[in-house]
């Protein structure tokens, strides 16, 4: 068992081989039946491999539905404040002879 490992040949050849089983299956008794033993095969291996079944589905449910305390938060404002607060003011020196001479022809 110890050879296969994602990546290594054995895992390629085990990989396949379960795969022209699932079309062997579709051409034998058809696309529905098919997937009706292939997502009762996926139940099985979750209830004999999981030790913690509850806390498992429970941070699975957590992490798709959020809390009814989460805040929601509008990203595109969460940027501009964030930019806003980490801008820092840069001013060339040709912009400041050009305020300067606006302020002198206001005069």
């Amino acid at each position: 068992m110890k050879k296969l490992k994602m990546g290594t040949p054995a895992m390629g050849i085990a990989i396949g081989l379960g795969l022209v089983g699932v079309a062997v299956l579709i051409m034998l008794i058809g696309f529905w039946k098919t997937l009706l033993l292939v997502a009762l095969f996926g139940i099985g291996f979750f209830l004999g491999t999981v030790e913690n079944k509850q806390e498992f589905i429970k941070d699975t449910a957590n992490k798709i539905i959020p809390e009814k305390e989460a805040k929601v938060i509008d990203l595109k404002s969460e940027i501009t404040r964030e930019q806003e607060e980490h801008a820092v003011p840069v001013m060339t020196e040709a912009l400041k002879e050009q305020q300067t001479a606006e302020k002198e022809d206001g005069e």
